[in-house]
């Protein structure tokens, strides 16, 4: 595994976890400990967030190709 693909894969944990803390609590960590959700450093965290699971995407094209590269040997 890449180590862009470690990277990937603990933002969107913790995008994850986030995004939990805001549907189970109504707490919002990033925006906590940014000022608010608006600034800009909260925008740029989520972005980054968002990337990473946008790259997470290619993970499961991966893996798929992978397990069949396997099923033909």
């Amino acid at each position: 595994m890449m180590i862009m693909d470690r990277i990937a894969l603990i933002l969107v944990v913790i995008g994850a976890l986030n995004w939990g803390s805001i549907g189970l609590f109504q707490f919002d960590f990033v925006a906590r400990i940014c000022g608010g959700p608006a600034t800009l450093l909260s925008r740029i965290i989520y972005t980054v967030v968002a990337l990473a699971g946008i790259w997470c995407i290619s993970l499961i094209f991966r893996a798929r190709e992978s397990f069949s590269h396997a099923a033909e040997d």
